[in-house]
């Protein structure tokens, strides 16, 4: 039986719960089915991404690690943790995905005024391992309560998001590896999320001064929050989308050299491939004939 299209999305809310002395915002909430795959990114300080699959398979990098991705597969990618994601056309998968920021660096937090658990998950930058705390049916609660929006729900997502972090916790231990609406999000805490989310799907067209524009910053501000807190310029932060992007259009077979050079926006394929092997080391040519070896 083939499964429907899903697409749930709350990324508008300003969800923010407290735990010890550290504030702590929900800056977006997903639970989509993905027919596409996502280049090789990561994420500013202090945010962590939270992932459970519910269905379906593919892969993922993860810290440079290839992993396989099936129904309840659980990880997490902390802040600048590289990580791609690939789903199978033939089985997509089915993802929640929760993406946290915290007021507080894992380094600045003292013993005593915190909960233990959230030092170990701030002091855990990436994970991978099957889930073993039921977080699909805590991730089905979350999205009823956004969903209903009944009364006292806005304490229930609190809740419900401070048991996601100790269930986390919990699987890292296990692996041993009304109009009472949330207020909108400030601008502030969804930089990081506008920011990722550009160079993630709009890579081809983006310029720092579309950027500024989205941010609502200047272009010299933008190009601080860049290096603050990615360790990276504008440019540098757009090759490197691009050219996580060519790795991942290079492993499909039906694509030429001359069709990834186009789709990523270069003028030429001399202008591509001088631009991968600078990145990569390599000609495009031969990452894509060392990709299709058996």
């Amino acid at each position: 039986m083939k499964r429907q299209p899903i697409g749930k999305f709350y990324d508008k809310l300003n969800i923010t719960f407290s735990l010890g002395k550290v504030h702590c915002h929900a800056l977006k909430l997903s639970f989509e089915q993905y027919q596409r795959s996502f280049p090789s990114h990561s994420h500013s300080s202090n945010s962590w991404e939270i992932h459970y699959i519910a269905y379906g398979k593919g892969h993922i990098t993860l810290d440079k690690k290839p992993y396989e991705i099936a129904s309840n597969s659980f990880f997490i990618t902390g802040p600048h943790v590289e990580h791609s994601q690939f789903s199978d056309s033939s089985d997509p998968i089915a993802e929640y995905c929760i993406y946290l920021k915290f007021d507080t660096k894992a380094a600045e937090l003292k013993h005593n005024k915190n909960p233990g658990f959230l030092e170990r998950f701030l002091n855990t930058p990436s994970f991978f391992g099957q889930d073993t705390q039921n977080i699909h049916g805590l991730m089905q609660n979350i999205f009823h309560e956004l969903d209903g929006r009944n009364t006292g729900y806005m304490t229930q997502v609190n809740t419900l998001l401070t048991q996601l972090l100790v269930l986390s916790v919990r699987n890292y231990e296990r692996a041993k590896e009304s109009y009472s609406f949330f207020e909108p999000a400030s601008l502030t805490d969804r930089n990081y999320l506008i920011i990722e989310e550009c160079f993630l799907y709009e890579y081809h067209d983006l310029t720092l001064e579309i950027l500024a524009t989205r941010l609502g910053l200047s272009q010299r501000q933008t190009e601080r929050i860049l290096r603050e807190h990615y360790g990276m310029t504008f440019l540098q932060k757009k090759t490197e989308a691009k050219m996580s992007a060519a790795s991942i259009l290079l492993h499909e077979e039906e694509n030429t050299i001359t069709d990834v050079a186009l789709s990523l926006g270069y003028s030429s394929v001399e202008h591509f491939s001088t631009a991968f092997r600078r990145y990569y080391g390599m000609s495009p040519r031969a990452y894509k004939r060392q990709t299709l070896l058996p």
